[in-house]
């Protein structure tokens, strides 16, 4: 099995997570030690793809 260092998708460092060829990962926190953001991210076969969150709106009454 060929192992891989999970890359930030904001920063570009790794983070503390290895990932393996047939890792599946939905929804997962990814978290990056150096610039302390976490991101939503998906897994799959080594393709990490951002999940964008809709930005918080205020509420109008």
């Amino acid at each position: 099995m060929e192992l891989q260092w999970a890359f930030c998708p904001i920063c570009h460092n790794k983070t503390r997570l290895k990932i393996r060829e047939d890792t599946v990962l939905e929804n997962f926190p990814l978290f990056c030690p150096k610039c302390k953001q976490e991101t939503l991210i998906n897994v799959t076969q080594f393709n990490i793809s951002v999940i964008k969150e809709p930005d918080a709106q205020t509420q109008s009454r």
